[in-house]
């Protein structure tokens, strides 16, 4: 019960940061029908930006909790700027060509993000200074840690603020009316062009948080650290039915724990470490106990595929999509 416990605490914290990265993914696939596969270096870059920033910062004297909000608070506009740029120059002139040509493109785009970063960050492992002191609570035999706890309520209250958005808002409404029937909405005054625009600009936003909570979670950042997030944030928005905004949040908060779950009871556990998924990626070794996040399963990353091919096998629209006719 104590290796369950804990696993549901790393799984959950895990599937909010999918949930996050997944509604950027959903929302402009909502609208446009395009897989934004350049999103996930916009996560990249957030964690970068903030890098950059906290380490500049840190020797200032300045209360931890400052450093961190002011490191986010300059990812958030680059990530906008740069997702705004990739729609307007990549996106926008292929919006009526064949779906094909808008996600090669997708692909290119994230291919030049991630050489670009290499080129300013480089392409070694960059350690986040550890500025918040590590606090855990027990909790039933679990461990939590105070950032976790961060996490989840941050997490927790992007998506009720974007569900607000999007279904209480002007803006929202005009979405939605653009995801229904893109031609309908522009004779009925919607801007579309605004309306897309501004579904990257939020999903950007979106990505910074969830890039900066990777970098002070884990600990390291690198250039390449979008490619796979990205990717099962993606297998994310398509487990819980892609274009779906509560779809994309079960679907995060699922994989995460899917994936927790079955690297402690089915995958080669080796240790418990500080760094996580992403320090097994590069070999990174603790053994402090930092934040008790599972290492070393040489399956975990399999198990939240498996779960995705069994969902479209006996439901190809999701676990919250709906079947719905091509639009005319």
């Amino acid at each position: 019960m104590d290796i369950f416990l804990q696993q549901m605490v790393n799984g959950l914290t895990l599937g909010a940061v999918y949930a996050v990265v997944a509604l950027g993914y959903t929302m402009v696939y909502g609208i446009i029908q395009l897989i934004n596969f350049a999103h996930g270096e916009v996560v990249m870059i957030g964690a970068m930006v903030a890098f950059t920033v906290i380490n500049l910062l840190a020797a200032g004297g300045l209360p931890p909790l400052a450093v961190v909000l002011v490191g986010t608070a300059c990812a958030i506009p680059v990530c906008m700027l740069v997702s705004y740029t990739v729609e307007r120059l990549a996106y926008r002139p292929l919006r009526r060509a064949p779906r094909l040509a808008p996600l090669i493109t997708a692909i290119g785009a994230s291919i030049i993000l991630q050489h670009l970063a290499m080129l300013v960050w480089s392409r070694n492992v960059l350690a986040f200074p550890q500025i918040i002191p590590l606090k855990t609570f027990s909790f039933l035999g679990a461990t939590v840690t105070g950032v976790q706890l961060a996490i989840l309520g941050i997490c927790a209250a992007i998506m009720c603020g974007l569900a607000g958005l999007v279904y209480r808002t002007r803006l929202g409404r005009s979405m939605r009316a653009t995801a229904q029937n893109p031609q309908v909405a522009g004779l009925m005054g919607v801007d579309i062009n605004r309306v897309i625009a501004a579904t990257f600009v939020i999903g950007a936003g979106l990505a910074a948080v969830a890039g900066v909570m990777v970098g002070t979670y884990y600990g390291v950042a690198q250039y390449t650290m979008g490619s796979i997030l990205g990717l099962k944030a993606f297998a994310a928005a398509v487990l819980g039915g892609i274009g779906n905004v509560p779809g994309a949040m079960v679907g995060g908060l699922l994989l995460g724990v899917v994936e927790a779950l079955g690297a402690g009871y089915i995958g080669d556990i080796t240790d418990l470490c500080r760094y996580g998924p992403l320090a097994r990626a590069v070999g990174e070794r603790c053994a402090d106990g930092g934040h008790f996040v599972l290492f070393g399963s040489n399956y975990q990353d399999v198990f939240a595929f498996v779960v995705l091919i069994l969902v479209l096998v006996f439901r190809p629209s999701g676990l919250l999509g709906e079947r719905v006719g091509d639009r005319a």
